[in-house]
């Protein structure tokens, strides 16, 4: 672990010693800051043609696993711009700064959005973001990701969103048609490069970014949010999420989204979910999106009420892709094995160092492990495997 980090370490160093300026669409700038006109107008070109950026102001600053900002683009003729559908803001996601390459650089999750939203997005039925303009270094892990804005068509998810049975099979929808596309037609995901499978993702991010002491003390941490009989199996928590893992490599596989928690949706026209963040795409069994979506949109009574018959829904939806999905106490089993790794994204969060770069608020992380760790009990989900 120590080489990987001194590895991305010295060519981050490299990369700031040498400062080249972004200027054509190969360019991957070091920091927002470093953001030429030239670069815009280079990067923005094969959507937009004849697209000339004359000036630009970066939003506030927004921090986390990745660096985002939102940009504002200037044009000399406002009237030009509007005729020719020129956009006014782009969304930006990265990795310029040094933690961020750590842990996606070491998971692979810088390279499986880049390829998202290169090789897969353009050709889904699916409400996601849209990329202008997405690359990466294969050897010092900076990236770029640049998209259009949605904050003025689109509601995005927080904690307290409220979730309706409608919202639930929305989400559904687009889980059958994402997994759908590469579950029913298994050579379309082997000619998909740059995808880790799941089992690989999770070890990375558990061995190389040390995710699994900070799952215990997570778990240990959150207490007054887990059902007591729960709590006192905390012991065999573990095991299970390693099973519930390993349960990967014995199923058919799927492209998954695989941090599917309630932040990660928005709410878009006529009620229709949409899922970004794509940093975590894999190739795994679409179990790990159902259980991990379900029991963090839902508050617990609420997922009581609808989760068998969003699972149903689901595996129908599945069918209409023409995919052959196991019957439903199968696939209800597997769900309720899925949920451990879910839970251990967000005990893991909960856990971290204090010197690890800060993901999420404490408060996030609480709530989520509430709700799933009431799922697991509600389920008996330790003993279903």
């Amino acid at each position: 672990m120590d080489e990987h980090f001194e590895r991305i370490r010295t060519l981050f160093r490299a990369e700031q010693a040498a400062q080249v300026v972004p200027r054509t669409a190969a360019d991957i700038p070091l920091g927002y800051d470093t953001v030429t006109d030239e670069w815009l107008t280079a990067i923005l070109g094969a959507a937009h043609p004849g697209i000339l950026v004359a000036g630009h102001q970066l939003d506030e600053v927004d921090e986390g696993t990745s660096s985002r900002r939102r940009i504002h683009l200037q044009y000399r003729d406002g009237a030009q711009a509007r005729a020719a559908g020129w956009p006014a803001t782009v969304f930006c996601k990265g990795s310029p700064a040094l933690e961020n390459r750590y842990m996606l650089g070491m998971n692979n999750g810088i390279a499986a959005e880049v390829n998202f939203y290169n090789a897969v997005r353009p050709g889904l039925p699916i409400e996601a973001p849209e990329a202008y303009h997405a690359n990466y270094d294969r050897e010092s892990f900076n990236s770029i990701i640049v998209m259009r804005d949605l904050r003025d068509r689109v509601e995005f998810c927080r904690i307290d969103t409220p979730m309706t049975l409608s919202r639930g099979k929305s989400q559904m929808d687009l889980f059958a048609r994402l997994h759908g596309e590469f579950y029913a037609h298994p050579e379309r995901l082997a000619a998909l490069d740059g995808f880790n499978t799941w089992e690989e993702f999770f070890t990375a991010t558990v061995e190389l970014a040390g995710f699994g002491p900070a799952c215990a003390r997570g778990f240990r941490d959150a207490e007054a949010v887990i059902p007591p009989r729960l709590f006192r199996r905390e012991k065999d928590i573990w095991p299970a999420t390693l099973a519930s893992v390993e349960r990967h490599a014995t199923l058919p596989r799927t492209l998954i989204h695989s941090d599917v928690h309630l932040k990660n949706w928005y709410v878009g026209p006529g009620d229709v979910m949409g899922l970004n963040d794509w940093q975590c795409s894999c190739k795994g069994h679409w179990a790990r999106d159902l259980s991990y979506a379900i029991s963090t949109a839902f508050e617990p009574a609420e997922r009581r009420r609808h989760e068998q018959a969003l699972i149903r829904h689901y595996l129908e939806g599945l069918h209409a892709c023409g995919a052959e999905p196991p019957g439903f106490d199968e696939a209800f089993r597997l769900y309720r094995q899925q949920l451990f790794s879910a839970l251990a994204w967000w005990t893991g969060t909960l856990g971290q160092p204090p010197e690890a770069p800060k993901m999420q608020p404490p408060a996030v992380s609480l709530e989520f492990i509430r709700r799933m760790t009431v799922a697991i009990d509600d389920l008996d989900a330790l003993d279903s495997f």
